[in-house]
């Protein structure tokens, strides 16, 4: 798993800005799974992909030991998240067998099961900003979660 720490505080027009200082932690991940979407009703052939998943986690405020949340602690929650898809098959992994496994679903559910996570060990400090899915050379999907959606089982079953 590879990842990487931003910071958007700064100066700006020659003054500083406080207001706006955020930072971003993204963490990767990859899993082998295969799926077969349902497209107008028609359910296409069974084929696999290696998911590319990035998540990016964001906040303000940063823990005593200056971290937003610990890089290996999100590399475990996402780790959690995406054992059970590993080298199956999504249509027959929870909640994919309700719903249809679409690169926008996964990135939504792997957002919000990440959301949950996170308000368990950062306590709102640290957010799901963005969890970025790719199944295949240049065709990636991005999941821009909300305040207020992120952490809804709910959420997956839109």
């Amino acid at each position: 798993m590879a990842h990487e720490r931003g910071s958007g505080g700064g100066e700006r027009a020659g003054r500083s800005y406080n207001a706006g200082v955020m930072f971003e932690l993204s963490v990767q991940t990859v899993f082998s799974a295969a799926h077969a979407l349902m497209i107008a009703g028609q359910r296409e052939p069974i084929h696999g992909h290696d998911w590319h998943v990035t998540a990016t986690v964001a906040g303000a405020e940063l823990d005593s030991d200056g971290l937003l949340v610990d890089f290996h602690a999100v590399e475990g929650m996402l780790a959690d998240i995406t054992g059970p898809f590993r080298n199956t098959n999504l249509n027959t992994t929870a909640p994919f067998e309700t719903v249809n496994p679409s690169a926008e679903n996964v990135a939504r559910h792997i957002a919000v099961e990440l959301g949950a996570r996170l308000k368990k060990v950062a306590g709102g400090g640290a957010r799901v900003e963005s969890v970025r899915v790719t199944e295949a050379h240049g065709c990636a999907v991005t999941y821009r979660a909300r305040l207020n959606d992120v952490g809804s089982r709910a959420d997956v079953q839109a």
